[in-house]
């Protein structure tokens, strides 16, 4: 039986773990091969980890890094940062990452993701829609280069050319409700959700383990991803690594419709 998927997303820049809000300089949170080393402890479901600073600095990914991380991590793993090809694609697949997260690349070259599905198949390629309200009218848009870029793109029209072009899953991420912690915007998840039928992970406002239930009650099979909630603790924001026992989240998921 398919289940909802709870996701920690981990970014990264300088090499160092970071945690942003609303894409903003970040904060330094700690190493993040330790994090993942935590992780696995606490047997999450799934991982993302995306470098912030390579698309914008123009640099390749840190394929060491990677590495590492590929080695250490015993969940499916996810990465996205700088991955402009379908070469380096079938790298970073080749170094033991599951998933391949584009974003920016995908909405200058849509056709990147047609022939990534191609070379490693429509599962291991994932498009990340930064997406935020904008202009007079606060219509959403995709924006990239961490939020800098305009992009023109309306996102539920973005949502169905991915689709058609052969991508295996999208990741919505609401940059107005990043590190805010104060519930996704279920709204705008309804937008995207009702016109595509591939898996969607959402992340952007999880504060609370309810903010999750929530979400799962509302749409079914779907990715809870979120920074701050596991790697914050307390109204002080102190930096502590944390998920839900398994205990806790079989009794999240039953309490949300997804009980055995």
């Amino acid at each position: 039986m398919l289940r909802p998927r709870i996701i920690p997303c981990l970014l990264v820049k300088g090499g160092g773990l970071v945690k942003t809000l609303r894409f903003g300089p970040g904060q330094y949170v700690g190493d993040p091969l330790n994090a993942v080393r935590i992780f696995n402890e606490k047997e999450v479901d799934e991982l993302i980890v995306v470098d912030i600073d390579a698309t914008v600095a123009g640099q390749e990914p840190n394929l060491q890094l990677i590495k590492h991380l590929a080695s250490e991590c015993r969940m499916p793993l996810c990465y996205g940062g700088g991955v402009r090809s379908v070469d380096m694609l079938e790298r970073i697949v080749q170094l033991g990452v599951e998933k391949v997260a584009l974003s920016a690349a995908a909405v200058q070259t849509p056709a990147l993701i047609s022939a990534a599905a191609e070379r490693v198949g429509s599962q291991s390629v994932v498009v990340v829609m930064d997406v935020k309200k904008a202009g007079m009218l606060r219509r959403w848009e995709v924006f990239t280069h961490n939020g800098t870029r305009k992009t023109g793109l309306d996102p539920v029209s973005f949502a169905r050319q991915v689709e058609q072009a052969g991508a295996g899953e999208i990741v919505l991420n609401n940059i107005d409700r990043d590190g805010e912690m104060k519930g996704y915007d279920l709204d705008l998840i309804r937008q995207v959700r009702e016109v595509v039928h591939l898996p969607l992970s959402v992340l952007g406002g999880a504060g609370s383990l309810a903010d999750i239930e929530a979400l799962i009650r509302e749409f079914g099979i779907i990715g809870a991803a979120a920074g701050s909630l596991f790697v914050f603790k307390g109204v002080y924001r102190a930096v502590l690594i944390n998920y839900p026992t398994q205990q806790d989240k079989d009794a999240l998921l039953a309490r949300a419709g997804f009980g055995d």
